[in-house]
């Protein structure tokens, strides 16, 4: 139950990272950034923007988390009748 929780997680958060480390790539592929990352990055408001995505991407794979408990637990409750 265990093992096959954490390969879940871990199937679940392999693309995420992926994600993430094309997005640097990219970012520091750029030679000329947009206006609007550089204001951003001025004022200190580029952290509240990263938070923000954070805090939406964590509640999303929480959800996704739960969601497979629920299905397995069906599953298994289907299976046992």
């Amino acid at each position: 139950m265990k093992n096959n929780l954490l390969s879940r997680a871990v199937a679940l958060l392999l693309p995420l990272l992926l994600l993430v480390s094309t997005a640097f790539a990219q970012a520091t592929a750029a030679a000329d950034q947009p206006e609007m990352a550089d204001a951003l990055r001025q004022s200190g408001k580029i952290y509240v923007v990263v938070l923000v995505i954070v805090i939406i991407l964590s509640g999303l794979l929480l959800y996704l988390v739960r969601l497979d408990r629920k299905v397995s637990r069906l599953e298994r409750e289907i299976e046992g009748r």
